[in-house]
């Protein structure tokens, strides 16, 4: 399969041309029944003789091109029913009816309903332009209808609020919010671009509209992405911040499968500047070793790493209701338990050429070991529960 995507350097066009060339090369195998032959990138800087031969070779089309932010609102219409009409008109003239997605926008369906806009007007116009295209010549044309889009390469600044917003709040500039109610309909890149994919294998979904809602429908003329989220302006600037804040709390937020935290951390870790993609942590060291704390969680407890000298031994101390995981990544070591209470004494020989996770039972006295003489012994420790001074649930007892 040939594919051709106008406005491949745009912030759509970039995300579907990686998945699409690492699916081509063999990197993707997600889709190995996808058969990709090439991949067609045109912009606005390509001359129109190119864009022929790229007519006359696709077997699918992805119109992702258009003005979004001209100087003059004249230019809407020139650019994007203008472009339109000159790719559908080049289709027809090498004789290539293969499929044709258009990336129009929900303002579309603002159109003589809730308001106006010269954007929405070109968009909508270059609707009606496909739907007649699909008439006169009985090629397959599919009509998505993006809400707000986010994630990874888009602009800021520009005609993403989400792009604008992780960009501030990553360079620590100011946010300005109208009103922090509005609720916004956003879809996530990745998700476009898995719809993309469906498109092209031909299981596209459908719907039509009522009012601003897409309602699914098998023989709907507009196409949609199903899996899109709804947050208030609000909302998102509290996780940003929440983001924000997590190298200096340690405290990672949550991050359900598909959910749009999640995907909204994603973008927000892609506008980071350089002086923020790292950060120090703080090591807690004495004679023994060191003790540094990784990442920490609400619900989830919190991850360490120990670091043991040769020889030393550490922990003799026991919790009521604090459990933990040890897994020695290097070096040679001994976990010794003890039931508190008792004189039996469970050991394990741990070592970093063999990794294995041991658990510290909850009201056992445990203590770890370095066996060597002159290695450290590198040991990752999970706890059930972020460590609160206050409270530590820690208590000394030899093993």
């Amino acid at each position: 399969m040939r594919i051709l995507i106008t406005g491949a350097n745009g912030f759509v066009g970039k995300n579907l041309c990686a998945r699409l060339n690492a699916i081509r090369d063999g990197k993707d195998c997600t889709r190995s029944h996808l058969k990709i032959d090439a991949v067609y990138e045109f912009d606005k800087k390509a001359s129109p003789h190119i864009l022929r031969q790229y007519c006359e070779k696709a077997d699918f089309v992805f119109h992702l091109a258009g003005v979004n932010r001209p100087e003059n609102p004249e230019e809407y219409m020139r650019g994007n029913l203008g472009f339109s009409s000159e790719l559908l008109d080049t289709l027809k003239s090498v004789g290539n009816t293969c499929p044709v997605m258009l990336a129009s926008s929900i303002q579309a369906t603002l159109i003589g309903r809730y308001g106006e806009s010269d954007y929405g007007k070109s968009k909508q116009a270059s609707e009606n332009l496909f739907f007649q295209y699909r008439e006169n010549t009985g090629a397959k044309v599919l009509v998505y209808r993006f809400p707000n889009l986010f994630g990874k390469w888009c602009r800021p600044n520009y005609n993403s609020v989400i792009a604008t917003f992780c960009h501030n709040v990553a360079h620590d500039l100011p946010v300005q919010i109208h009103n922090a109610k509005t609720q916004l309909e956003l879809l996530y890149i990745d998700d476009l671009v898995e719809e993309m994919l469906f498109a092209l294998e031909g299981a596209e979904h459908h719907c039509h509209y009522d009012g601003l809602k897409a309602v699914p429908a098998v023989d709907g003329p507009f196409c949609f992405v199903p899996n899109t989220h709804t947050a208030s302006v609000g909302e998102i600037i509290g996780y940003l911040r929440t983001f924000h804040t997590q190298p200096r709390t340690l405290i990672m937020p949550e991050q359900p499968w598909n959910s749009f935290q999640k995907k909204l951390y994603t973008t927000y870790l892609s506008y980071l500047p350089k002086d923020k993609v790292s950060f120090p942590m703080k090591m807690n060291s004495d004679i023994r070793g060191s003790f540094t704390e990784l990442i920490k969680s609400e619900k989830c407890g919190q991850i360490s790493v120990n670091i043991s000298k040769a020889g030393v031994t550490k922990g003799q101390h026991w919790h009521n209701t604090k459990w933990e995981l040890f897994i020695v990544v290097s070096g040679h070591g001994l976990i010794q338990q003890r039931k508190i209470g008792s004189d039996e004494i469970l050991e394990f020989e741990v070592s970093g050429d063999k990794m294995e996770a041991v658990h510290m039972l909850p009201g056992y006295t445990h203590n770890i070991i370095n066996l060597s003489d002159s290695d450290n012994l590198v040991t990752v420790m999970w706890a059930n529960e972020p460590f609160d001074s206050t409270h530590p649930d820690t208590y000394y007892e030899e093993v």
